[in-house]
């Protein structure tokens, strides 16, 4: 379990500060600004699961290996970003693509420390929202998690794979890769038919 969580966690924080690395270069920061994106958006759903977990230092601020995975992505955005733009929708699908390992490896480590099943998936959703936020909040946006079709709840469903994965004595790879691919797919989908949560009612019908 300790190596799976250790691939994901390292695989997410490389898609994620893509993500973060690419929204930072579209807003036109400059290199320093671009990189700090690029770790923030990373490392804070993850620092956030550890402090509450009670797994201190947190893994992104007392392993190398972390923070030179993102830094290296942020790099890559910042020197190649007009081939990572020939994607479509890069920053979505990087994004989704962290969401969906985060989420199952924040419930993973969850359950590794023995919180409770429910706990456990709440803290990888938290593992994955975490960072798009405070990235969203830098940029001064409001979070894609309180506007955007289905990422919190994607990431709910990813990790409430891996609990229930857990509990029925499954195999750990193919629990945590079904939640993953189920979180991504839920995501990508969301994007793609435009699929909303419903929305705040409003007195005045000419709001949106």
């Amino acid at each position: 379990m300790k190596a799976l969580i250790l691939a994901l966690d390292l695989v997410g924080t490389f898609v994620f500060a893509l993500a973060g690395a690419t929204a930072g270069v579209r807003r036109r920061l400059d290199i320093f600004g671009v990189l700090v994106l690029s770790f923030v958006t990373a490392s804070a759903g993850g620092v956030a699961r550890d402090l509450l977990i009670g797994a201190v230092p947190p893994a992104a601020l007392s392993d190398w290996r972390y923070f030179a995975t993102a830094m290296l992505a942020g790099l890559v955005t910042f020197l190649w970003y007009p081939t990572i733009e020939r994607l479509r929708t890069p920053v979505r699908m990087f994004d989704a693509a962290g969401l969906a390992l985060f989420a199952v490896a924040g419930a993973g480590k969850s359950l590794a420390y023995g919180l409770h099943p429910f706990a456990a998936a709440l803290l990888g959703m938290l593992t994955g929202i975490g960072g798009g936020m405070l990235r969203d909040i830098l940029l001064a946006e409001v979070p894609a998690v309180l506007r955007s079709d289905l990422y919190a709840v994607a990431a709910l469903a990813g990790a409430g794979v891996v609990v229930i994965g857990a509990a029925l004595a499954l195999p750990q790879t193919a629990t945590a890769l079904a939640g993953a691919v189920l979180c991504f797919a839920l995501r990508m989908l969301a994007i793609r038919y435009d699929w909303h949560l419903p929305r705040a009612w409003s007195r005045d019908r000419r709001l949106p």
